[in-house]
């Protein structure tokens, strides 16, 4: 291993995010597997850095040492390039592409490069279309002015809070793209459960993994089921686009089964076609940006990280005769 005053040296005399990135991956490299924890702490103990720095903590966040926070860092953006990946929850492995950028830059590697992997781009795109159909602004960050308006002062949380979710539903349909299939079935008829699909009284359930007839999922809103939605679920890569004969066998499978409720689900997007017989075909489609973001919504997959309450005078309260 390298000391850290060989690597990219950021404030607070510290390795930066992609300082620490070709220590991350030269670490992963040495073992199967990693729990993060592990990986992030051999990471940080191997550099070199003398205990007051290794110890040193932010300011305003003394709970924390830096050199995790920044080690931390560099295990996410080289998850979201494709340099690591997640064989399961909280373990990483190095990934083949991660091997060959490491043999080709070593400690030069930095966050141009990685910002530069292909799994990466589509990642900043995919948030950029988040961001456009939220109406939030995709330019990068600039201080708040001191003096705010109360309604300038909302809109600035709100926009801040919209990036943030952004950047948690962007994550998380990278997630589901490197879970198993069957997964992201349970995980679709969980979600339309939770939308309120199932009704009080109904079941759901996933059909078998082989020879499901082209349904995936099957919602039956009432006891009796008289009404019934079927689902079908297609983990796709990004840019793996759902064509118009996949949505044509889908009707297919709903003719089969007599139904007149469909809803086709992927991680993807749909192609003009597919968009266009889904329509006619009366198919609601749903894509891996409308599909994160209905979970967030309904909280699934996700949890709530922290509550804000903003208060105003009721004015009515001291308009009334106490």
């Amino acid at each position: 291993m390298v000391s850290y005053k060989e690597l990219k040296i950021g404030k607070h005399h510290i390795p930066t995010w992609d300082g620490m990135a070709s220590i991350v991956l030269e670490t992963a490299a040495q073992k199967t597997e990693w729990h993060v924890t592990d990986l992030l702490q051999t990471a940080a103990s191997s550099i070199g850095l003398p205990k007051d720095l290794y110890n040193q903590s932010y300011p305003k966040y003394p709970d924390g040492r830096i050199i995790d926070d920044r080690a931390g860092w560099a295990i996410s953006e080289l998850t979201t390039a494709g340099l690591l990946m997640r064989p399961r929850r909280a373990t990483y492995t190095i990934t083949d592409l991660g091997r060959q950028v490491f043999a080709k830059y070593g400690y030069k590697l930095d966050g141009k490069i990685i910002h530069a992997q292909a799994a990466y781009q589509i990642h900043t795109q995919e948030l950029k279309e988040r961001n456009q159909t939220t109406e939030v602004s995709n330019v990068s960050d600039s201080p708040v002015e001191e003096e705010l308006s109360k309604s300038s002062f909302i809109k600035e949380i709100n926009e801040q809070s919209t990036k943030y979710n952004n950047e948690v539903a962007t994550d998380l349909l990278q997630r589901i793209r490197e879970s198993e299939p069957k997964f992201f079935e349970n995980l679709v008829v969980k979600l339309l459960v939770a939308m309120g699909y199932q009704g009080d009284n109904g079941t759901s359930w996933t059909t078998q993994f082989t020879n499901d007839g082209g349904i995936d999922g099957v919602i039956n809103q009432d006891p009796l089921g008289t009404s019934t939605v079927y689902v079908q679920a297609k983990r796709y890569k990004e840019g793996n686009v759902v064509q118009r004969p996949e949505i044509d066998a889908f009707y297919g499978a709903l003719h089969r089964a007599h139904a007149d409720r469909g809803v086709f689900i992927t991680t993807s997007k749909y192609s003009d076609g597919a968009t266009e017989a889904a329509k006619s075909d009366s198919i609601i489609i749903i894509d891996g940006i409308r599909l994160t973001n209905l979970m967030l919504k309904y909280q699934v997959g996700v949890q709530v990280k922290h509550h804000f309450d903003l208060f105003e005078i009721d004015e009515d309260f001291f308009d009334a005769d106490i």
